[in-house]
């Protein structure tokens, strides 16, 4: 009876596949118009899916269905309990704009007012000026200041990350954080179901047996099956009693700490805020632990309370973010207005260097324009398609003038763009269509002639551990490469 069944089942799932390869150009064109006509997207996005689903038939629909729906439409992230005090906050400053009340220290930071009001507009990104910056470049020494202001919170500890690893590191991090809740402080940590899939259930369960909070963002189905490959929370937040912020490339993880042997040394840039710029990062974490705990932290008065700084900075600061809800994307349209704003140099350190039309451009204009404009890219790939994709980009980069560099000593994660060693954008956006515009990100938006000329200096540091991408040298890679770089060009809007 049960063999009789069974059967069945086969010569079922036989005819349907038979059926499948009968009518799969039907198909093809059926998937085909929901892509087009149903999907508001851009046009290179669409092509780049129609490709797939040709080359791969019924497979590429199932790939579109999990990491191409568009997420734009959802409204996720409200702060309706403080909207109105931002709002104040954000007219008041507008108005100090219009009437040229708002005076930055350095006059030559004057021509960038056009970018803060963009940022007051559109993403509600108060300008604070009085932040004290620190900058982290090499894991040991982040992690190691992150620690020692973890053991001095008194009140609250939020922690937020795309990736943990269940290893050394995490382990002296979660034995801090369960003593600091056996304290009485609040201590929550938001972690990405994606980023975190190696991480189990157990890990969490005695976070909060001991005190510690824990919410998921976009949980995954049926244990692991993920439904939203994209759209994924990247951001990397630690907030400190609303007093010290931490923001910046680094996740946690042994590989962080240079001890991988896939990647060796980890270049990776963090920056701490002491200032009033920290508020901004709290309520970014308090709204995505809003949505993924289904809380209402807006209501906790004593999160937002704004305490005494030692240290007396002078920076300012600007917090901007985006996402797939976002009504546009503030990171991505920051890149581009610095660099059009560049008349000197254009400094750009990423992991990825996939940039849409505009911003490619911008940069191909900038660099035959006399701008010095350099780009500096790992030597070795964590992700090949994006590796090779990225390549390709470099060679037209090379073509129009920019100088392009290999990080040689391991992996370059930074994700930072420098002007002038006047303005700097960094934070978890990297300079690729994913971050434009399929992941949740953070960006800090640094006014500061001092702090930009700092991170220039580790870039310039940087090119001493690098390798020049000479015209000729890049003219003369093999022809499989070159098949390569193309292909995966292709599909860059997608990767």
């Amino acid at each position: 009876m049960v063999m009789a069944q069974m059967e069945t089942i086969s010569s079922f799932i036989v005819r349907v596949y038979q059926w499948m390869l009968e009518h799969l150009f039907v198909i093809n064109i059926v998937f085909s118009i929901l892509i087009v006509f149903f999907q508001r997207r851009n046009p290179t996005t669409v092509w780049a899916w129609l490709l797939l689903l040709n080359f791969i038939p019924v497979l590429g629909f199932v790939l579109y269905l999990v990491l191409g729906q568009n997420f734009r439409k959802e409204r996720m992230f409200k702060m309706k309990e403080i909207e109105g005090e931002v709002k104040y906050a954000v007219r008041r400053q507008e108005e100090s704009i219009y009437r040229k009340k708002l005076r930055l220290k350095d006059p030559e930071l004057e021509r960038f007012k056009r970018l803060i009001l963009y940022n007051l507009n559109e993403g509600e990104s108060v300008l604070t000026d009085n932040n004290d910056i620190r900058i982290y470049t090499d894991g040991e020494e982040k992690f190691r200041a992150l620690m020692c202001e973890m053991e001095q919170a008194k009140k609250y500890i939020h922690v937020q990350y795309y990736i943990i690893r269940r290893d050394e590191l995490w382990e002296e991090i979660e034995e801090l954080l369960i003593r600091k809740a056996g304290q009485g402080v609040e201590v929550r940590i938001l972690f990405d179901s994606m980023g975190c899939k190696r991480m189990r259930n157990r890990d969490w369960d005695r976070l909060e047996e001991a005190g510690v909070q824990a919410a998921e963002f976009f949980p995954a189905v049926f244990g692991k099956l993920q439904l939203r490959v994209n759209y994924r929370n990247h951001r990397k937040i630690v907030v400190i009693d609303g007093r010290i912020g931490f923001v910046g490339g680094f996740n946690v993880g042994r590989e962080y700490l240079g001890l991988s042997k896939r990647f060796g040394y980890w270049r990776d840039t963090h920056i701490c805020i002491e200032g009033a710029a920290v508020t901004s990062l709290a309520v970014r974490f308090v709204l995505d632990w809003n949505y993924a705990a289904r809380e209402n932290l807006f209501l906790e008065d004593h999160l937002f309370e704004i305490p005494k700084y030692e240290r007396g900075g002078r920076d300012p600061v600007q917090i901007i973010s985006s996402g797939p809800d976002s009504r546009a994307r503030e990171i991505r349209n920051n890149y581009l207005s610095l660099i059009h704003m560049a008349r000197k140099n254009i400094y750009i350190q990423t992991p990825y260097f996939i940039p849409d039309d505009d911003i490619r451009d911008a940069l191909l204009i900038a660099a035959k324009s006399g701008v010095d404009v350099r780009i500096m890219i790992p030597c070795k790939p964590d992700h090949l398609f994006v590796y090779w994709a990225t390549f390709s980009y470099i060679g037209e980069m090379i073509e129009a003038g920019a100088r392009c560099y290999t990080y040689d000593q391991g992996f370059l994660h930074t994700k930072c763009l420098c002007v002038d060693g006047l303005v700097s954008c960094i934070g978890t956006a990297n300079m690729d269509i994913r971050s434009f515009s399929l992941n949740f990100e953070v960006n800090a938006v640094i006014y500061s002639a001092d702090t930009t000329r700092k991170l220039e200096a580790a870039f310039e540091s940087d090119i001493d551990k690098s390798t020049v991408i000479t015209k000729k040298k890049y003219e003369q890679r093999p022809l499989s490469v070159r098949v390569k770089e193309q292909f995966c060009r292709l599909l860059s809007p997608v990767l």
